[in-house]
This record gives C-alpha cells, structure tokens and sequence, in this order.
C-alpha cells in the first residue's frame, strides 16, 4: 500500500494534466500519502523562459523578489506561505529514536493551519540522529549474535562500538523519518513530499528552477512538502562560504537550508524550532541571561553564543545567521523552542497568531523601549519611589492634582478627540461612550480625590504593624512595603489612569498601564502629566503607559517582571486575563452580578429608592443590581405595583425569572439565564419565599460582588428589657406575677448581613455605594471578590503588603537550643513605643 501510494504521488507529479485533478482530490481529503523525490528527477516537467517557469499552464517566477518583511509580531496572522524548520533535538530524543509526541503534536498544527488555507512546508533535522541510533542497534545485535556464536556461551563482553560514518546514518534514517511523517499526516487526509537537496544543487540554475516549480506545484496541490538535505551524498560545506550576500548561502545545515528555501519561495513566515526558548543575550543557563522578545539587524554584538544542541550540526549562531539572512530576503523569522512540553502542542499556532512566543525578527526597531524595558524602568524608580519622605510622595500628588486642573483645556480637547473618533465608529455602544467621556465637573472630582488620598496617605508605607521582643536585644517588626510592579489593564475609562495612578505613588508602587486604543489621546496627555509630576523627585519613570502593540495575554506572560495585575473592564476583559496570568496574581471580579431583595416588611420608600439607584443611576458600571429578588408576599400589593411602573418610567427592560415567571398570565420574557450581567437597562425579576431563600439564590447565582437587603426588620422596638445577641433580639419581659419571659424575636437584616459571602453586604442602601470613593478610600483600582489580599474595593491599603524586619545583636538559632545559653521571649512591643535606640522605621 506504501509503496503504491508512492507510486501514484510520483505519477502524478510527472503528467501535467492530471495535475488539477490530484490538486482537486487532495482538497477534498481523498488524496492522503507521500511521494518521495529529488527535484533533478522532474526535470521533464518544467520549461524554462526567460521570465519564470511554465508548469503546465502557469508561469510561475524563478525567485523571490525582494519584499518586506513582517514588522510586528500581530501581523505574523496575515502570513499565507510559512516554512517550518524542525532541529534535530526537536525530532529525536537522547537514545530513544524519534520524539514522537513532540512530532505528532507538531504535524497536527502544520495540518491544522494548511486547512485554514494555508501553505505549509517542513524543512526537517533528525535523518543522521536517528539513522545513528538505528545502526547502533543494529551493530550491536550483529556483534552480540556473532560473539555468542564464535563463543559458544551466552555472555557478552564488553563491545565497542565504530564510529558511525554521518553519511550511512542519513542513508539508514531518512526513510523511517518520512514513513513516520506521511503516517501522521495521513491521519489528517493531508498527503506529503519528500525533496532530498543539496548545496551543490542551489548553484545549479536548472536544478533550482525544477526546485523552485516543483514546490511551487506540490503546494498548489494542498500538498504539504518535507525537504531534508540529502545528507547520504552531501559534501562537506566550504569554508568561508556561508552568508555572502542575498543572493548566496551555503546549504551547510537545514538552518540555512530552510532559510534559502524561505526566501526562493517568497515565504511569508519561517518558523525555526530548537531545543531552546528563543534567543539569548547570552548563553541559556548562564545567571544574567536574558531572552529576546525581538531581534533587530545590528543587535549581533550584544549576543553571547553558547555550545551547539545536543545533536545536530547547527548552533544559535548558524540559526542567527540564516535567520537574518531570510530577514534581508523578505522573509519574517520566529525561534522558538519545539521541546518545551508546556508550549508544544501550541507553539507554532500562537507564533502564527501574533503571540508572544520565542524571538521576533524584525527590521522596524520601534522607536521607544520595549514593554519588557519599561518594566524595568518602572521597577528601578519604583523602588526609590517607596524610599521617598511621605511628605514627598505627598507632594507629587497635589502636584498631580493641580495639573488636572490647570491643563483641563488639553485633556478634554484630547478626549474630545477619542469620542468624535469612537462615535464615527459606530462600534461602540452607548454605555461604553458615555465611560470614555471626561468633563470639567468629573476633572474637578479627580483633583479633589487625589488631594484626599495625598493627605490620608501619609503613614500608610513603612508603618509598623507588629512588634515582638524575640529575646533579649533581638527585636522583630511588620511593617508595609510596596507590591511591587502593577500592571493595570483598564477600558475606555481614562479617569481610571489618574485615580491608579495616584494611588500606586502613595502606595510607593511602580506602575504599567495598558489602556484600550478607543482612549489613546486622552490617556497620552494624562500619563504626561503623572510623569510631569512624578520628576519633581526624581521619579518620572514610576509610571508607564504601554502604547506598543502588545497583546494583553502577552502582558500576562512577563511573571518575573510584574507583581500584580488589576484588570478594570467588562467581565469578558476580566476572565480573559485570569485566564492568561497564570504566574502572575489577579486582582479582581469577573463579574458584577449584584442583587437587591425586597423583603416582605420592606419600606416603599426606601424600596423604590435604592432599587431606582441601583440600577439607573450607571446601568453600565460593575456595582449596578442586575436581578432583583421581591418576597412572595409583595406580589399583586401596591408596593410592587410601583416598583414595576417605576422600572417601566425608567425604561428598563424587565426579565422575568421561572418562579416569577410562573405566577403571571403573561409575562415578560423570561430569563435565558440567571447569571447574567447586562450593564444596560435591563434587569431580572425573581420571586423568593424568604430571606434565606434569598440567601440561597444570590450564592447559587450572583457572583460575589455587591448584594443589598431592604428590610425594617432590624430596627426592633421595644419598650421592654432589650438584649442584642449576634441575630436576634433577645426580649426579657416580666408580668405582675414578677414571671420572666424570654422571646427571641429574628433580626431578618443582621441575618441576611451575617450569612451573606459577598465582598459587600447592604442593608438599606443602594449597590452604588460599593465604590472606593464613597467609602471614603479617595480612589480605588477595582473592586476585588477574591478571597485573600484584598475584597471590596480596593483602595491604597489593598496595594500594600508587609516585610518583616529583625534586629539582633550576634545572634544565632544554636543559641536557642537545649544547650544554648538563651530563651525566647516573644513579648509584644506596643505599636507606639520605639525600641531603645531605634527610629521608626518610616
């Protein structure tokens, strides 16, 4: 069947007219196998003219014109024509033949992108490596066999084995090699071929034209092409011969090899995989090394090349070389690691889509730092930052502050810039326009908070929690320190860049913010103006704004570089990040799927209000009620009557959960779904038959952000004896027979406050109270529903964490022993008392 298949590929190849036809079949997954040839061999199928190379009825060009390459990584998704370089150490594991998970994983992605519409080739390494392993098998059953018969005896001695000849072990490897490759592409009705080529064939004109047509046809088939060196016949490669120019390059590894192939073709894309992540600085392993995100023509002399992979005949340096000389050639170039088991099942599909992954080539150097350069500006300042008298961080905010107001003529000519930009649009939604705009009022606001947090926030780094006296002359403190480096991801709200940022200077923490495209002006004149602020110490760099076309989940990947990210968008923006950090903390909600329940014994005028509040006062922010839970009993009562004409004069949508759903003749449509954030005017109405149901339902629904209870059933009065006792009243009443009579009456709202797992609990108030602000924070960085660090809102203490310090004098854990001559005191040292000849540590 093999050999038949290849038969047929063969045969195809040669008659020209049946070309469209085997291209036809291939594409509807008839057509599965391999075809071995070495281009010489179709001689016959090509005729040359002047201008190119007529296969069968299209003239096809003999070379690559040079063209641009890619500049940034996101454009890598436009690639069509892409080769695939797979190293030997890729191919082959240490004494085990093949990888062939590693294989089967990659051949599913090059069949999974040539179904998109893409051309893929493979320029493949491993012939010689696994050849050498086959013979050495070989050679040892040979000898262990031969030694047993000329001894008589079945015990082996020591066999040495020969030095195997790297031709022979090409001869004997290539064919298992591509058996292997057209069995796992045949699982994908994907058909492939093999092209054997050596140096000596590029600098033969003919031989390249057949090369170059052959391919040429074997993709217009939706034929996957596997070119090797043909490494059985190959001379050795020519001193002094490699990298002369575009125009030549000596095919002495398939580094080369794939980067000549990428450039003949007019490859859009050449993705080299190697047993290494990408490139260094210096050599992988070492302590300071450092992996490129991006490689420019140039960087050479700040590059440290280390030892040649395990296997193979290449190195970094070979991989550089090729991959700069496809550069200049028009072709954009990835390394990345093909061995990383973390990364292999994806790595050439995220290169294909624009993510982060191994070393970029690129010819446009940007012309500001990288993000990764960013980081560590905003780390190196934020360190002195947080090292900064509290009256001077103090002053960089007010100074902040007066900006704000004194440039108001700029921001908002910026703003107004975004919003003309987002209403011509039309791609975004009312709510989202309305958070984008800025005014003077909400300017003056801004100001006013940053000069609340300037005033509150001055013992807030560096303040002792905690003091021990450990033992004697050995005292330990807890104070708070910094977080670190932040990364803030936020939407179309540019008021969010000075209330973050404000609050990460108190906090003494670097800062990098990533705002969405739809407010570029307006966040660009704000950033300069926390900058502006910042350099009156010395600071400036603190605060970084991303402006780069960085992709947030590439963001999400720099865990050695940034300490904590807090996404401020909608629920979409939110998960997509905590699904993406998955080294870094996330601080923050997914959803804001908040509450209110109407008890029985509610006040219609407190009802109506708060229920009004809650959701129109901002439909579109992430503490506005989505569903509303009405007791049993308010049905078909006045008080319900008005809260549904109310809703209706609001013009809010009304969704009617199953249980309400069920008490109504007709009724509004029902809910697809009670997990459901709107951010509009709409909401969900849901009947309860009491206040734990209520309970009930918010924890199998809501999601833990902000839940309100309206209720007089907590202002218990009583002219008798009262006793409060955690949720009930406790009433101790007494006749004139001098009798006493204890009656526990139940507080619905203290219940409800107690047993509700919400980061905010209300009774009586509207869910828009959940806001740093209003609670009297100055600003906040989001609301978290997290369950350690921080929940709530999440002001300046919730961007702090501790250290602890200890004072001794000598001493040592072996001076605490059974035979050392001390003992631990652990007595606590009031906050307030300084240590003998100590400072605070503020």
């Amino acid at each position: 069947m093999y050999l038949h298949r290849l038969l047929k590929c063969s045969q195809l190849l040669t008659r020209p007219n049946a070309l469209h036809i085997s291209r036809r079949a291939a594409s509807q997954g008839k057509m599965a196998g391999s075809c071995c040839l070495a281009f010489a061999d179709v001689a016959s199928l090509t005729v040359s003219f002047s201008g190119g190379a007529l296969v069968g009825d299209v003239l096809l060009p003999l070379a690559r014109a040079h063209g641009k390459s890619f500049a940034h990584r996101g454009e890598l998704r436009q690639a069509k024509r892409i080769v695939v370089k797979l190293g030997s150490a890729v191919v082959t594991r240490d004494e085990c033949g093949l990888a062939l998970g590693r294989l089967a994983s990659i051949v599913e992605q090059v069949a999974m992108l040539q179904s998109q519409g893409r051309e893929m080739m493979i320029v493949t390494s491993g012939a010689v490596a696994f050849g050498k392993q086959r013979l050495r098998h070989e050679i040892l059953l040979s000898q262990s066999v031969r030694q047993a018969l000329h001894s008589g005896q079945n015990q082996l001695k020591d066999m040495a084995l020969p030095v195997l000849e790297a031709r022979a072990c090409a001869a004997a490897g290539q064919s298992g090699l591509m058996a292997l490759y057209e069995a796992m592409f045949t699982q994908y009705s994907t058909c492939t071929a093999q092209i054997l080529v050596t140096n000596l064939d590029f600098h033969d004109d003919q031989k390249r034209r057949n090369l170059n047509s052959t391919l040429h046809e074997l993709l217009r088939m939706n034929i996957v092409p596997i070119i090797n060196t043909n490494d059985a016949v190959v001379p050795p490669p020519e001193p002094n011969s490699d990298l002369q120019g575009v125009n030549v390059i000596s095919i002495k590894d398939n580094d080369s090899l794939a980067a000549r192939l990428a450039v003949e073709m007019r490859a859009d894309l050449l993705i080299a995989l190697s047993d290494v992540e990408g490139l260094y600085d210096s050599p992988p392993g070492s302590d300071d090394a450092k992996l490129l995100d991006t490689f420019y023509p140039g960087d050479q002399h700040s590059i440290t090349y280390g030892t040649k992979s395990r296997v193979g005949i290449g190195g970094m340096e070979a991989k550089v070389k090729a991959a700069l000389w496809a550069l200049q050639g028009g072709t954009s170039v990835v390394i990345a690691s093909g061995t990383n088991p973390k990364v292999t099942g994806h790595v050439i599909t995220d290169i294909v889509e624009g993510k982060k992954v191994g070393t970029f080539f690129s010819e446009v150097k940007p012309a500001g730092p990288t993000v990764e350069q960013q980081t560590e500006m905003a780390r190196a300042a934020g360190r002195v930052l947080s090292s900064l008298e509290p009256e001077q961080r103090s002053d960089i905010i007010c100074m902040f502050a007066d900006l704000l107001t004194e440039r108001k003529e700029d921001i908002l000519a910026a703003n107004k810039k975004d919003m003309e930009i987002a209403i011509n649009s039309g791609r975004m939604s009312p709510a989202m326009i309305k958070r984008l705009s800025l005014s003077s009022s909400k300017l003056n606001s801004l100001s006013i908070g940053l000069r609340q947090i300037a005033v509150s926030s001055q013992d807030s780094v560096g303040r002792v929690l905690r003091r021990t006296r450990v033992a004697n002359n050995l005292e330990l403190e807890q104070i708070t320190v910094p977080i670190g480096v932040l990364l803030v991801i936020f939407e179309s709200r540019p008021d969010c860049l000075p209330q973050v940022s404000t609050l990460a200077i108190a906090s003494g923490n670097a800062l990098l913010l990533k705002g969405g495209k739809e407010a570029a002006n307006t966040n660009h004149i704000l950033h300069e103006l926390a900058q502006e602020a910042l350099s009156i110490h010395g600071v400036k760099d603190a605060i970084q704004l991303v402006s780069t076309r960085e992709e947030v989940e590439d963001l999400c990947r720099l865990e050695k570089m940034i300490d904590l990210i807090i996404p401020r968008g909608s629920s979409q923006l939110v998960r997509d990040i905590q699904r993406a950090a998955k080294g870094i903390p996330v601080l923050g909600h997914s959803e804001g799927i908040c509450h209110v329940y109407v008890d029985h014994e509610a006040s219609i005028e407190k009802a109506l209000k708060i229920i009004r509040d809650s959701k129109c006062d901002y439909p579109a922010a992430c503490n506005a009620m989505e569903t509303l839970l009405v007791h049993r009993d308010l049905l078909r009562t006045p008080l319900f009557d008005q809260i549904i004409d109310m809703l209706r004069t609001e013009q809010v949508k009304i969704h009617a959960g199953p249980k309400f759903a069920s008490y109504l003749t007709f009724s509004p449509s029902e809910v697809k779904s009670l997990r459901t954030e709107y951010g509009d005017l709409e909401c969900c109405i849901e009947v309860v038959d009491s206040m734990q149901e209520a309970v009930d339902h918010i924890h199998k629904y809501g999601s833990s952000h902000t839940d309100v209870i309206v209720t007089e059933n907590g202002k218990f009065q009583c002219t008798a004896a009262l006793k409060r006792d955690n949720a009930f009243h406790i009433l101790i009443l007494s006749n004139p027979g001098n009798h006493l009579y204890l009656i526990f009456v139940e507080d619905t709202a203290e219940l409800f406050l107690q047993q509700l797992d919400s980061a905010c609990v209300f009774w009586n108030a509207s869910t828009r109270f959940a806001d740093g602000y209003r609670f009297g924070l100055g600003a906040e960085v989001g609301i978290s529903t997290a369950r350690i660090h921080a929940r709530g809102p999440v002001g300046l203490e919730g961007l702090l964490t501790t250290k602890w310090v200890l004072r001794g004098d000598g001493h040592t854990a072996a001076d605490f022993s059974e035979q050392g001559s001390m003992k631990f005191l652990h007595e606590n040292i009031p906050v307030a008392q300084l240590l003998p000849g100590r400072r605070t540590t503020s």
